[in-house]
């Protein structure tokens, strides 16, 4: 059995260790348009790809050769390296590189080579016992961190989950104007989502990262929403604001805050009478279980790697960590004064769903 479970962990780590320098090579892909190039070229040899994105060709070809040996590219069958042709299969590019579907992991790559080389930032954290900053981890975490719900907020959000809570639903579409705060809006897809579901609200994101609100400035104007969007670097507990929302959303972020019970005690100052919370957070187990399934993997790694240090930047902090169990939202919850804590009712794979009232 010993022997067993030592060659099964051999072959586990072999096996993660090929797929590790896939994610890295699909990443070279993604950021050197050569996946886009092929898509648009409808296939090419290492040479023509070369010229297309100003690579050089033995670089290239090298990268074309691993692509296919992988299977994410398809290679024709000639004998000669250089008259070789690569496609990128049907299907294939939805996942590479159509941002508006539900099926682009694109982002969700970008994030996690971002991520790794914090490890030596990491190395001294887990000494200290300090925290390390999001902006310090650099545009790939932060724009992955954005793209990777973007389909997700454009494509559900105004057309499945919130028509899934019958009253908010009714408030965002009535007159007069509903007003949304967006509470640690990032990229601003959640923003856009909601706006463009519902023309007749207006929303205000609120985000303490500079970086992100300039991302979320751009996406905003350039989904033609100036008018009824603004994105901001503002406290969402500045007194300016109390009162005036119908709804305020916190997607996905609640578990990164030093202090969630602060911010949600924000966010309840935030709501007009009749007014709601609503925290998307991360679908895992209730209770801790090892071994623990994909989605627990999922989360546990980034937490280690990205969500934990996050919530340890400023301090005092709760140091909750990616994993946030419903029982710890529900106790966050109450602290900040909700009387009523509900989990909806709305399916995901990867995401819970909690409705919050004073």
């Amino acid at each position: 059995m010993t022997t067993e479970r030592r060659d099964a962990l051999v072959q586990r780590l072999f096996e993660t260790s090929i797929g590790a320098m896939e994610l890295g090579s699909v990443y070279l892909g993604l950021r050197l348009g050569l996946f886009e190039a092929l898509a648009r070229l409808g296939g090419a040899t290492s040479k023509e790809l070369a010229a297309a994105t100003r690579t050089d060709e033995r670089y290239v070809r090298e990268w074309l050769e691993q692509q296919a040996v992988a299977g994410i590219l398809e290679a024709s069958a000639d004998a000669e390296a250089t008259k070789r042709r690569f496609t990128l299969p049907a299907g294939h590019d939805e996942v590479l590189l159509d941002a508006n579907s539900l099926s682009c992991f694109a982002p969700v790559v970008r994030m996690v080579i971002g991520a790794l080389p914090m490890t030596s930032q990491l190395l001294s954290a887990f000494k200290s016992g300090e925290g390390i900053a999001w902006s310090a981890y650099g545009a790939d975490v932060i724009e992955g961190q954005a793209g990777q719900n973007r389909a997700a907020f454009l494509n559900l959000l105004g057309q499945e989950w919130l028509p899934s809570i019958p009253d908010v639903h009714a408030r965002l579409l009535a007159a007069p104007t509903a007003r949304v705060a967006d509470i640690a809006c990032g990229g601003g897809w959640s923003s856009i989502g909601i706006a463009r579901a519902y023309p007749a609200a207006r929303v205000d994101g609120f985000d303490l990262d500079e970086s992100s609100i300039v991302l979320a400035n751009e996406n905003v104007k350039a989904a033609g929403l100036t008018d009824r969007v603004t994105m901001a670097v503002r406290d969402a507990g500045d007194p300016a604001l109390s009162g005036r929302y119908d709804l305020v959303t916190i997607f996905e972020s609640l578990h990164d805050m030093s202090r969630p019970v602060e911010v949600l005690t924000k966010a309840r100052t935030l709501l007009a009478p009749g007014g709601s919370v609503l925290v998307m957070d991360e679908r895992v187990a209730e209770q801790f279980t090892a071994p623990g399934d994909a989605v627990e993997r999922l989360m546990y790694g980034f937490s280690v790697l990205c969500c934990l240090p996050v919530g340890l930047a400023d301090r005092p902090s709760a140091a909750t960590g990616t994993v946030m169990r419903p029982a710890t939202l529900q106790r966050y919850a109450s602290d900040a004064g909700f009387t009523r804590v509900e989990i909806l009712p709305i399916q995901n794979d990867i995401f819970r769903f909690y409705r919050l009232r004073p």
